[in-house]
């Protein structure tokens, strides 16, 4: 036990020094929120929300995406790549150490980041929330366990940090533009919701708007289930894949 919370402790400074990480994680989402909350104020948008009551719950999938899609594979990649990884395997820690590490961190940065954006709604914009707040934990679970599950098959098979960077951009980008984790998907062309329906984060988005503003996730069997399914699928291909060492990827 005592050995664990060393290396949560030893994780958590290597996070806080990753400036990048950190800003896109905890600054860059609440910078966004009052950038279009200043432009379009509380006039109703859709379904009587306005900008704030959409661009809460989906920019919390975006910052589950940017931990989970960004930050986690690239550390696990630079890790083995300076061959941190394989001086782990020739001392007592364990595969758990370091992925139960890298899930805790990621997942608590995740909470702050999600934490920051609602006291930024509900200091500037007043925002009340109405929703079920256990139905928000849960699409909160499912979103980060499916991008936690991609960012460990990033990691497994890239063969450095480099490449697992760009791999990690080449799957964020769309997964946040065209999901709605950014743009809703009601402003966007029917052949961009046709593609949106191929991405894991737009069920994500959408699990978590009907939770924050519905209360309910009733009619959304469909989309747990994706969420369920990419998560085991992925979490497998980055059991199967995973490498200690990058000579050996």
């Amino acid at each position: 036990m005592k050995s664990q919370f060393q290396w949560l402790s030893i994780e958590f400074k290597c996070y806080l020094r990753n400036f990048p990480a950190m800003f896109f994680s905890l600054v860059f989402p609440p910078l966004m929120l009052i950038i279009f909350g200043e432009s379009y104020g509380s006039k109703p948008m859709y379904n009587g929300l306005n900008v704030i009551d959409i661009s809460v719950p989906a920019y919390i999938c975006m910052i589950i995406c940017i931990t989970g899609i960004m930050s986690l594979p690239v550390t696990l990649a630079t890790y083995r790549e300076r061959k941190i990884l394989k001086r782990f395997k020739a001392t007592p820690t364990t595969p758990t150490h370091i992925i139960g590490g890298q899930l805790f961190v990621n997942l608590v940065v995740a909470i702050l980041g999600a934490f920051l954006l609602i006291l930024t709604a509900k200091v500037r914009y007043g925002f009340k929330f109405s929703g079920n707040i256990l139905l928000v934990c849960l699409a909160f679970l499912l979103n980060a366990l499916c991008c936690f599950a991609i960012g460990f098959a990033i990691a497994s098979f890239a063969n450095d940090s480099k490449s697992s960077y760009a791999i990690s951009n080449v799957v964020y980008f769309p997964m946040i533009f065209i999901s709605g984790a950014i743009i809703p998907l009601e402003v966007m062309s029917d052949s961009i919701r046709t593609i949106a329906k191929f991405l894991p984060a737009t069920y994500g988005v959408e699990i978590m708007k009907a939770a924050w503003n519905d209360g309910s996730l009733s009619g959304h069997g469909k989309a747990i289930a994706i969420l369920a399914v990419v998560t085991v699928v992925f979490s497998a291909l980055s059991a199967a894949f995973f490498k200690w060492d990058s000579d050996n990827v």
